[in-house]
């Protein structure tokens, strides 16, 4: 009686296996972290724009690494140019005026005494500050214009307005205040600085040498650079090693040092689900799989390992025609990794984790058998024993 039961039972799991092992997905009752390999891969029907599944292979892992160096200072901003200082609003100058002998206009005034008796005589007028519409105020040559002009251009325009009024006009024109051609840098920096700009014409680490260094390990830091309405990120180490990215910097600038700003998620069947921060330089996708743990021997699908983004179009084989995009003109992608194949460990060292990535290892469709006969066992014994009990 015995032994017909337990081969009753055999039989039933025996066909239960059968049958789950080629169902496309488990049956919706039984818990699970996330959708099956087969979900992913197929979706459903009724979907309009199913999102497309691209297995990763050595082309496709060149075709993302390409997009990944296009992102670069040197190509987004180019070298930029070496402009000088122009003055604006706020700047503080001080205005210096040198008379020939005999001095008409400013002789009542003291003779220079580096330059000894019986010569040109100066003035020197009190600093002030270029108003908000862009002026100083220069006696007997009236208001100025300051604003978008160099030291040199308003020396020039005095000289111009004091003529026949003055005998043989020299004017000097300095800046004793920058207060607009002016790089800001903060962040990961040892003491954050507002860089004045100068005709040397000061570089990006320039700056960040300026500030005293970083306070975290070069390796971790991610320089953020905002001009113009543009903000791009480039990590450290590949500035330093490339001279083109150490470009020239421009008024206005923003250089924001960032420790470990990039992160995934890992969910599934991994050793590990958590979000996970990784350097400025970026990891690879079996990097990324040992930072997790791995796959859960038990419980993965090593076929179904997908990473799931928002790509650049130029990293899809057809530029990812005809899907949806998002205000930043990325597309929804989803790629797949067959762990079961030798040549992928080989891939997965070249293909890059970017940041915000979602990484996902389904479950194997024996580990959603084992999750309903552990369910189906559970509900006979507790059966079982009401039966017992009601006895």
């Amino acid at each position: 009686m015995k032994s017909n039961l337990i081969m009753r039972w055999v039989g039933i799991a025996v066909t239960l296996q059968s049958i789950l092992a080629g169902c496309a997905s488990p049956p919706a009752s039984i818990p699970t972290s996330g959708p099956s390999r087969a979900q992913v891969v197929e979706q459903n029907a009724a979907v309009a724009s199913p999102i497309p599944v691209v297995d990763i292979d050595d082309a496709q892992a060149r075709r993302v690494m390409a997009s990944g160096k296009r992102n670069r200072f040197g190509d987004l901003f180019g070298e930029g140019r070496v402009s000088g200082h122009l003055i604006g609003a706020g700047d503080v100058l001080e205005v210096s005026i040198w008379e020939a002998p005999p001095a008409t206009l400013f002789g009542a005034t003291g003779v220079d005494p580096r330059l000894g008796s019986g010569t040109s005589r100066v003035t020197s007028f009190p600093e002030q500050m270029v108003t908000a519409g862009g002026t100083i105020n220069v006696p007997f040559a009236g208001m100025v214009t300051a604003a978008e002009r160099s030291p040199h251009q308003i020396e020039a325009e005095i000289v111009k307005r004091l003529a026949g009024k003055a005998n043989q006009p020299q004017v000097m024109v300095r800046v004793t205040r920058n207060a607009t051609s002016n790089v800001t840098v903060v962040g990961e920096v040892t003491q954050s600085v507002r860089m004045p700009l100068t005709a040397k014409g000061e570089r990006l680490l320039d700056a960040l040498a300026s500030t005293g260094g970083m306070r975290q390990p070069v390796g971790k830091i991610t320089i953020q650079l905002s001009r113009g309405g543009k903000v791009e990120s480039m990590p450290l180490d590949a500035i330093i090693q490339d001279p083109k990215q150490n470009i020239l910097l421009q008024p206005g600038d923003v250089v924001t040092a960032l420790f470990q700003p990039n992160s995934f998620t890992a969910l599934g069947a991994s050793n590990k689900n958590e979000e996970i921060n990784f350097e400025a330089q970026g990891i690879t996708l079996a990097q990324a799989l040992g930072r997790v743990g791995g796959l859960q021997d038990s419980r993965a699908d090593a076929m179904g390992v997908f990473v799931f983004r928002f790509e650049d179009p130029s990293s899809l084989p057809d530029e990812g025609k005809d899907l949806p995009r998002t205000p930043e003109g990325k597309v929804p992608v989803v790629y797949r990794a067959d762990l079961k194949n030798p040549a992928t460990f080989l891939v997965a060292q070249n293909f890059p984790v970017r940041n915000k990535d979602v990484l996902y290892i389904a479950n194997a469709p024996a580990a959603e058998l084992q999750k309903f006969l552990n369910i189906l066992t559970s509900s006979i014994f507790t059966v079982s024993s009401l039966v017992t009990i009601a006895r």
